[in-house]
């Protein structure tokens, strides 16, 4: 397999922009009806999460070995879809006559044999997945609404109860379907550890223009059903035992993961008298945007936590104020210190900056990874950090 010219090739079909995804599109849509009532009537965000995913897993495919992880993801994420085995072979001939519109006479026979062969490879991947997926979990669960409450204007805080048992770990995410935006799912970060009841705290903020936060945060009623992807990621989880002292930055709604990780280190202090000491710094514009201050406040009583929100926007404000990165890293000395991010991309970007040269190790600084369909923990969304809705 010639990869480079795999390579060369997808770099030539990517600089056609969104004609790629709507050809693609079209072409499997016209071949397979079908297979259309498999997707959200919005096509915008979908078109790109196929480039974003090809054209990862093209640019990586002569180190197969280290996407493996992401594609297997995907296999076992596209059950939710109702994604079949039969489906791939759609999928695939409408790749192939898209690489074959786009690439006009570029478009060889040993070309189209190392495209052929590249997909049936990642088709396979994805496939063992979802079985292997199958055997074990089902492709959703679904959990009832049993409170919802408008925190501030623009966050809505819901809790869920799953109708059978759902396994997570603090930190992780699933992708949820609500009913107002059926096959729109978006990933979501539950703000609590497990419960003895099941139940799962989400805290969703309303983006300008998001299609399902606006649903979920205007629209959310008591007693609708939704239905919740198996949980993935552990980039935000902590191991059992690990008692490093921790520094954790948030930005808006990237709170919930980090205050699940926070119950799970509470729980380890009660029961064993010991855990790591963690100091925690909530950025928002505004002081109304700090909407779990009085909860993290209590919080502060123990003797391992202390919490410090901090304001951008509004020059009154008493406390911290600035970028919350640059507020945590100049409030002390981190050497020795652990540290983990949640937000906007751009929020982490400069918070991970900041750390580094604050004394923090890269190495010791947990946070998203964001690609445009998903890395090997969960997709980019409005879930659980404010940022564009895909």
């Amino acid at each position: 397999m010639d990869t480079a010219a795999l390579q060369e090739s997808w770099q030539q079909v990517a600089k056609s922009g969104d004609e790629v995804p709507l050809f693609f599109y079209s072409h499997l849509f016209l071949s397979h009806p079908d297979l259309r009532a498999m997707f959200p009537i919005s096509m915008s965000a979908q078109r790109d999460k196929l480039v974003g995913a090809l054209g990862r897993v093209v640019s990586n495919v002569e180190h197969l070995d280290d996407v493996v992880p992401f594609i297997q993801q995907l296999g076992r994420d596209h059950r939710r879809f109702s994604v079949i085995a039969e489906h791939y072979s759609a999928v695939g001939a409408s790749l192939l006559a898209t690489l074959r519109h786009f690439l006009g006479p570029a478009w060889t026979e040993g070309l189209a044999a190392d495209w052929a062969a590249a997909y049936g490879l990642i088709a396979k991947v994805m496939v063992q997945a979802a079985e292997e997926a199958a055997a074990t979990t089902p492709a959703w669960w679904s959990a009832d609404i049993v409170s919802v409450e408008r925190r501030t204007m623009d966050v809505t805080v819901l809790q869920l109860r799953p109708q059978q048992p759902y396994p997570f770990v603090p930190g992780q995410s699933f992708a949820m379907e609500v009913p107002q935006r059926p096959r729109l799912w978006r990933y979501y970060s539950p703000a609590n550890a497990p419960r003895e009841d099941g139940s799962l705290e989400l805290h969703v903020q309303l983006v300008d223009g998001g299609q399902v936060s606006g649903a979920i945060v205007r629209s959310s009623r008591v007693g609708e059903t939704v239905r919740l992807g198996a949980p993935v990621g552990e980039r935000l989880t902590r191991p059992d035992g690990e008692h490093r002292d921790i520094l954790m930055v948030a930005g808006g709604t990237g709170l919930a993961p980090l205050r699940a990780v926070l119950e799970q280190i509470d729980r380890d202090w009660q029961a064993h008298g010991s855990g790591p000491n963690v100091r925690l710094f909530h950025g928002a514009r505004m002081p109304w945007n700090l909407y779990e201050r009085e909860r993290l406040s209590q919080l502060s009583q123990r003797p391992w936590f202390q919490y410090a929100g901090v304001v951008s926007d509004d020059t009154s404000y008493p406390g911290p104020r600035g970028l919350v990165g640059t507020a945590a890293a100049r409030s002390q000395s981190w050497h020795g210190w652990s540290a983990m991010v949640c937000g906007a991309p751009q929020m982490v970007e400069h918070t991970v900056s900041e750390l580094t040269r604050a004394g923090i190790r890269r190495s010791a600084i947990k946070y998203e990874e964001f690609s445009p369909y998903g890395d090997s923990n969960r997709p980019q969304d409005e879930a659980s950090r404010p940022g564009d809705e895909k």
